[in-house]
């Protein structure tokens, strides 16, 4: 599946719910379906610089295709990087490259979130940008 269409999905889906809480209770079900990530990835270089709680996010490669894997410490992050991962987990990395990241607002995210956790989502998509950026480099 492209990614507008999994982020046109999320967008459908946040828009069904009411409120926030409804909102926030959904990510955190999202953190908690995220696939268990193999402790041997739980390293330094694999954590996110600029988030206030830790996050862990590594990347392989296989058939031309980035592949994610991440946990967190912090529930509500968690439910993010879940997010994250449903839509560019899978994909080339020119597709990443190329991709918007417009439905952060669509969904209304950033503006729900606190400046500590809008910054954490900001180093979340600048470490997915950068993995798709050396795989891209790697591939050509």
């Amino acid at each position: 599946m492209k990614i507008i269409d999994i982020q046109n999905q999320i967008i459908d889906e946040f828009e069904i719910m009411d409120d926030w809480m409804e909102r926030y209770e959904y990510m955190i079900s999202l953190g908690k379906s995220l696939p268990i990530m193999d402790n041997d990835f739980k390293n330094d270089s694999n954590l996110i610089k600029g988030c206030q709680s830790r996050v862990w996010l590594h990347a392989e490669l296989k058939n031309d295709n980035i592949f994610f894997h991440a946990d967190s410490d912090a529930i509500i992050t968690k439910g993010i990087i879940s997010i994250l991962i449903r839509i560019y987990s899978g994909q080339p990395p020119k597709e990443i490259l190329d991709s918007s990241f417009d439905f952060i607002d669509k969904i209304g995210l950033k503006e729900h979130l606190s400046q500590t956790r809008a910054n954490g989502l900001s180093s979340m998509i600048k470490q997915i940008k950068m993995y798709a950026l050396a795989f891209e480099t790697k591939l050509n």
